[in-house]
């Protein structure tokens, strides 16, 4: 069963249909549901739910559609292996932070934005327009006015970061962004420099990110990104974290 690190209750959904997959999606995210597990019966989980079958039908293909299930005759309905979950979607992603998430989790995370946001950085340092620089600028500020271990501050890191993707120029860059918000919201609360050396640290670099921008210095900016990425990193693994794999304390 996967372990848990700490868990960020996100917005409930709307409609019957996305409550219950919400439900299901967690339960399957949390291990609850294994991967190669086939789910009770219509009957049994519409007694579950107190739903309607249309509606249960309904979420399990939301489900499907996300990757997390997969339907087939006489068989019934069966947990996909986590390999198939599409992880840029923002519905499985907001699940993993209700699930609970772990080291795992995390460092996954960070890859992917080493990935990313280093190119994102380079790119803005070209294609930055004053209204972008405008707003990293402000980012900055409310990092600095914010207490390091605030929601606030985390907000504020979070906007930084979406706003080098913005004025990047690039379209797919700016869609992953706002994609994994969610998640990187949580992994900014949970690395939060909560010691003075660690929060001048965290505001050093990060500004060396805007400064690279505004003066056109892609190799700065992208150099600065990757520090702020790593030094995040560093901080999850200050941290006594359990792993995914074993559920203990790392």
């Amino acid at each position: 069963m996967t372990s848990r690190i700490v868990v960020i209750p996100t917005r409930r959904a709307h409609s019957n249909h996305a409550e219950v997959a919400r439900s299901i999606g967690v339960d399957i995210i949390a291990g609850r549901y294994a991967e190669g597990t086939r789910l009770p019966g219509d009957a049994e989980m519409i007694a579950m739910f107190g739903v309607s079958r249309p509606v249960l039908r309904e979420s399990v293909k939301t489900l499907v559609a996300k990757g997390l299930l997969t339907t087939k005759a006489r068989v019934g309905t069966v947990v996909r292996e986590r390999a198939a979950w599409n992880m840029f979607d923002a519905d499985v992603l907001a699940w993993h932070l209700d699930a609970g998430i772990d080291k795992r989790f995390l460092n996954d995370l960070a890859e992917i934005r080493l990935a990313v946001e280093p190119r994102a950085a380079m790119l803005a340092a070209a294609q930055r327009s004053e209204d972008d620089l405008a707003e990293l600028r402000r980012c900055m500020d409310r990092m600095r006015f914010e207490a390091s271990d605030s929601v606030g501050f985390a907000d504020a890191d979070l906007a930084l970061h979406v706003a080098v993707a913005r004025a990047s120029g690039n379209l797919f860059m700016r869609s992953i962004g706002h994609v994994i918000e969610a998640a990187l919201r949580a992994s900014f609360l949970l690395s939060a420099p909560v010691e003075p050396e660690d929060r001048d640290t965290v505001l050093l670099w990060h500004q060396k990110i805007v400064d690279g921008i505004a003066a056109g210095d892609a190799q700065t900016a992208s150099e600065a990104m990757v520090y702020v990425i790593h030094n995040g990193m560093r901080r999850h693994e200050a941290e006594a974290l359990p792993s995914a794999d074993t559920g203990e304390k790392a």
